[in-house]
């Protein structure tokens, strides 16, 4: 079988899924919008 990987890009997504609700806003917004350009060097 094999093995999913994740791979984390911020140390603090867990306190994100702790602190923010299931369907808040923001993470409406996350799900919704490509920041990936903000992680871009």
């Amino acid at each position: 079988m094999l093995q999913q990987q994740s791979m984390t890009l911020s140390p603090y997504i867990e306190l994100y899924n702790l602190i923010i609700p299931k369907d808040n806003i923001l993470r409406q917004i996350n799900e919704l919008v490509d920041f990936s350009f903000v992680y871009k060097n």
